[in-house]
């Protein structure tokens, strides 16, 4: 068949150097293209040594060799397919995830599904019922257990934004959650705040578990306390109702740290219908870095994620382990975006401008 290059009437450019074939990787590892095959597909245990497995690896390494797996899967009569699993298409996060995870399967010839599993906490029914029966893996971000079990079936399974122990996942690729919330519970010690309530997402995933242990850890012996906590579902009404209780407890929390931007909307909006101005009389967090952040007045300051960056990297894991690869667990680094709605305490002298 001629190629789409030669349909438009250019030649070939013979300087291009041809791609790397298993048989060359064959013959810089010294084994046969039939060992080549086993174990950059996955099928080598029990057949071939740990010893030949990694130098059969280190020699596609070499040669920057990447198995052809669709042409593979033509031949078999297969799809080249994954399946991303989100919580919710609404959320900007998620829409973010599913642009970094598209743009990298593009790049594979791979095919992405995607399937909403409303709040990732009731079990969804069979995503498999409803895409292509020859899926080659699965993708899921900030899934609660219980909604795991509808990921059944022995597909390489990569999770996101999820716990990186207690599953069968062959990797996980989180966001590091931990750090955000020590950066915001530094950036407001540092203005003042002593009085903290938490605007916390009633959502069964372990991030929203998470951010509650890693600001209880952050501000755990500083001369700050946590006055209360209250649990919100994660929408902007929501997060109204749930700061309405929070600014009535007494003494008065000058702080509101809330689990997303979404409940952080809903913090600003409670905090304005009850007379208090922003940042002066309450400061104002949120986390994830939404679009909504800087639609707001004033501007949200938040924790910026990393979502695409997150997408992609766990499409780049579920390619490696689909290629034969065992790819590490990764934790992406953060960042504290400072803007209008945090400022010092009532009573503190404004400190010096700080650095993000």
């Amino acid at each position: 068949m001629a190629s789409a290059r030669q349909h438009t009437g250019q030649a070939a450019d013979p300087s291009t150097p041809a791609r790397p074939t298993g048989r060359d990787v064959a013959r810089h590892a010294g084994v046969s293209q039939a060992t080549v095959s086993l174990v950059l597909g996955g099928k080598w245990q029990g057949r071939v040594s740990s010893r030949t497995a990694e130098t059969v690896r280190a020699a596609a390494e070499d040669l920057r060799y990447r198995p052809n797996l669709a042409a593979r899967h033509l031949r078999l009569g297969r799809t080249r397919t994954a399946l991303l699993v989100v919580p919710a298409l609404s959320n900007d996060f998620f829409s973010r995830v599913h642009a970094g995870a598209a743009r990298v399967a593009r790049e594979h010839d791979l095919g992405l599904v995607l399937y909403p599993s409303p709040e990732g906490i009731a079990p969804a029914p069979d995503p498999f019922e409803s895409t292509p029966a020859t899926l080659d893996g699965v993708i899921a971000s900030s899934m609660a257990p219980e909604a795991l079990a509808a990921l059944h079936g022995d597909l390489p399974l990569v999770m996101l934004d999820s716990d990186p122990a207690g599953t069968r996942a062959a990797a996980t690729v989180n966001p590091d959650i931990a750090d955000g919330m020590r950066r915001v519970a530094e950036h407001l010690l540092a203005l003042g705040h002593r009085r903290i309530a938490h605007v916390s997402a009633s959502v069964g995933s372990w991030t929203f578990h998470h951010r509650a242990r890693a600001l209880a850890q952050a501000l755990a012996g500083t001369s700050a306390s946590l006055v209360c906590t209250e649990r919100s579902a994660l929408t902007v009404a929501g997060g109204l109702r749930a700061a309405t209780r929070a600014l009535a407890t007494d003494p008065r929390p000058s702080a509101l740290v809330c689990d997303d931007d979404l409940l952080a909307a809903g913090a600003c909006k409670a905090a304005r219908r009850h007379g208090y101005r922003i940042p002066q009389d309450v400061s104002v967090t949120g986390f994830d870095d939404l679009d909504l952040a800087t639609a707001l007045e004033p501007e949200l300051t938040t924790v910026r994620l990393p979502a695409e960056e997150v997408g992609a990297t766990g499409m780049r894991a579920l390619i490696g382990v689909l290629e034969g690869r065992q790819p590490d667990t990764a934790l992406l680094p953060v960042a504290l975006a400072r803007r209008g709605s945090t400022g010092p305490a009532a009573g503190q002298r404004s400190p010096g401008a700080e650095t993000g």
